[in-house]
C-alpha cells in the first residue's frame, strides 16, 4: 500500500473540481515526484473512470482520487425558492432555465467507491464528512490509502477514530470549498500552522497540511510542525496542465480582482473565491444548502464560462493567489521544493 513516505517530494496537487484537475496535471505532478489528484466530485462514474484509466495508461506512479461524502443535512426549501427567484433576472439575461433542485444527491458515491476499488486507485481522499466504517475497511482491504479531509481538531479526532490512513488538515486560507462536516458550519479562522500543531497533539495519524500554501518557507514550516506532506491547489491553477477556465486563470493576475472572500453564493457551502460581481450582488442571500445551491447556479456559471465573463464565475482561489505562476506544473512543484530544502532537511 502507498504511504506518504513513498513520495520523492511531499507535495500533493489538490483535487480541484470544475475542471482544473486534469489527467495531464495529475500525471505531470506524480512524475515530478509529488502526488497528483483527480477530482471526482460532480462527475459521473463513467467520466471518472475515463480519467482514472487515462492516468493509469500514462503512468505507473501513485495518484489519488477525491470523492464527496453524501450530504444528509436537511435544508430550507422556502429559502431555496427565494434564492431561485433572486437569480431569475441573471438567468434571463443568459437565456438559461434554472433547474429544479434535487432533494437528495449522493454524487454516485457508492458507485464511485466500487469504481476506485475495481480500478485499483492507490489513494482516495474523502471530503465533506466521513463515510461508514465499512467503506473505509473496503478501501483499505483493496490496498487503497484512505485520507479524510478535516477542518477542526474534533473532525480530525473523529476521522482518526475511524482508522483512516491520513488526515488532510485544511486551514482557513484554502481556496474553494471548506471541507466542514456539516453544511451550516462556519470555518474557524485558525492559522494552518496552529491547526496542524493542534491536530498532531491529538492523533498519530499522518497529516497532509492544506490551505493557502504557495511558498517554500510555508512548506518548510508545516513540515517542521509535524505535517508529513502539504497540499497545494491554487498554486497550480495557471499552469498549462490545469483545466481551469481561461477567464479564471486571467483573473488571478488581473487588477480587477484584489482579494478573496468566503461565500455561499455559488454552492451553499462556505468557499473562498475572488470577490466579483456575482458575490457582491448575492452575498448573504444563499441558504446553507448543499449541493442544492450548487445545482441552482451551475448553468449560470457554465454560461459565464462560455462567455469568458469572470464576474459571474466561481473564481476559487486561496489567499496566496497573487503568487501563482503560468510555468509548467513540474517546474512549479520543483521550484517550491527547492525553496523548501534550503530551510528544511528531509
Amino acid at each position: 500500500m502507498f504511504t506518504l513516505t513513498d513520495l520523492t517530494i511531499p507535495i500533493i496537487a489538490a483535487p480541484m473540481t470544475g475542471g482544473p484537475s486534469t489527467p495531464d496535471l495529475v500525471v505531470t505532478v506524480s512524475q515530478a515526484g509529488g502526488l497528483g489528484f483527480l477530482a471526482a466530485g460532480y462527475k459521473t462514474p463513467d467520466a471518472t473512470a475515463r480519467q482514472i484509466q487515462e492516468v493509469q495508461h500514462r503512468t505507473q506512479l501513485p495518484f489519488g482520487v477525491n470523492l464527496f461524502v453524501p450530504q444528509t443535512q436537511r435544508f430550507d426549501e422556502n429559502a431555496i425558492a427565494a434564492y431561485r427567484a433572486r437569480l431569475q433576472s441573471t438567468a434571463s439575461k443568459y437565456g438559461v432555465e434554472l433547474p429544479k433542485v434535487p432533494r437528495i444527491d449522493n454524487d454516485w458515491f457508492d458507485d464511485k467507491i466500487d469504481l476506485v476499488i475495481s480500478l485499483g486507485v492507490p489513494v482516495v481522499s474523502l471530503t465533506f464528512g466521513l463515510p461508514s466504517p465499512s467503506v473505509v475497511a473496503q478501501l483499505q482491504t483493496a490496498g487503497t490509502y484512505v485520507v479524510a479531509t478535516v477542518t477542526t481538531v474534533a473532525e480530525a479526532e473523529a476521522a482518526a477514530s475511524l482508522g483512516v490512513d491520513g488526515l488532510c488538515v485544511q486551514g482557513a486560507d484554502a481556496g474553494g470549498h471548506r471541507a466542514t462536516f456539516h453544511v451550516g458550519d462556519e470555518p474557524e479562522p485558525i492559522p494552518l500552522v496552529d491547526l496542524v500543531k493542534a491536530v498532531s497533539l491529538r492523533t498519530d495519524t499522518p497529516i497532509i497540511a492544506a490551505g493557502g500554501i504557495h511558498t517554500g518557507d510555508q512548506v518548510a514550516d508545516l513540515l517542521e510542525r509535524g505535517a508529513a506532506a502539504v497540499q497545494l491547489g491554487t498554486a497550480f491553477l495557471r499552469s498549462p496542465e490545469s483545466g481551469a477556465n481561461p477567464a479564471h486563470k486571467d483573473a488571478l493576475v488581473s487588477e480587477q480582482f484584489t482579494h478573496t472572500v468566503v461565500t455561499r453564493v455559488f454552492s451553499g457551502r462556505p468557499a473562498r473565491a475572488l470577490l466579483n460581481d456575482f458575490i457582491a450582488e448575492h452575498e448573504g442571500h444563499a441558504p446553507a444548502a448543499y449541493p442544492q445551491v450548487h445545482h441552482l447556479t451551475s448553468r449560470l456559471r457554465a454560461a459565464a464560462g462560455k462567455e469568458g465573463n469572470p464576474q459571474r464565475l466561481a473564481l476559487w482561489a486561496g489567499v496566496g493567489f497573487r503568487n501563482t505562476s503560468a510555468e509548467p506544473a513540474a517546474k512549479i512543484l520543483r521550484d517550491i521544493w527547492a525553496q523548501t530544502r534550503t530551510l528544511h532537511a528531509p
